[in-house]
């Protein structure tokens, strides 16, 4: 009896295939729980990524496309990116709220699936109300995260997070974008 070594890209491809195949079900299943007229905003990017860039909620041009961090918000990131020289390809992107007057209970749980699929090392919590978001899901062995902005905090055992100021507050005023940059930048 021989045993055959499966290599690695055929391993990372069937979680890739899982991935997409779980993303897309929960865009599904967002797209559901929505009232008729109410407009889902999905999250979106690599659903492997070892980054998981996070907002409270959708700003009109991301309810207008459906999807987060579509606008002036995902330009910004995108420059961001480019000068910390990651690959946006290799980041995922997501709103707590995934459509106006969700019940907290319902996007906790969307949010909790979200980061169990994509399983990401690092989730950049972008404002406090984001961070009391995150706070309130209390994963198993989670710890509560500071409010401290650009220091690097123990989420879970295999998750670490980044508390920057919130993206859409920082893009008006000069001293707010150099707040965020410099949270971001660590």
């Amino acid at each position: 009896m021989s045993v055959r070594s499966v290599p690695t890209d055929e391993i990372y491809e069937k979680y890739l295939e899982k991935a997409i195949a779980e993303v897309n079900e929960l865009g599904d299943d967002i797209a559901h729980a929505a009232p008729p007229g109410a407009v889902p905003v999905l999250g979106s990017g690599h659903p492997l990524a070892d980054i998981l860039l996070l907002k409270h909620a959708p700003k009109p041009s991301e309810v207008q496309e459906g999807v987060a961090f579509f606008g002036r918000a995902g330009d910004a990131i995108l420059k961001s990116l480019q000068r910390l020289r990651i690959d946006p390809m290799e980041v995922y992107g997501t709103n707590c709220l995934k459509y106006a007057g969700e019940p907290v209970q319902e996007a906790q749980s969307f949010l909790a699936r979200e980061l169990h699929i994509v399983q990401p090392k690092l989730v950049v919590v972008m404002g406090d109300e984001t961070l009391s978001f995150v706070n309130a899901l209390a994963f198993p062995l989670s710890q509560p995260l500071g409010g401290t902005p650009g220091k690097l905090q123990q989420l879970t055992p295999t998750v670490q997070a980044l508390v920057v100021p919130d993206i859409d507050e920082s893009l008006d005023e000069q001293a707010a974008k150099t707040r965020f940059w410099r949270a971001l930048r660590r």
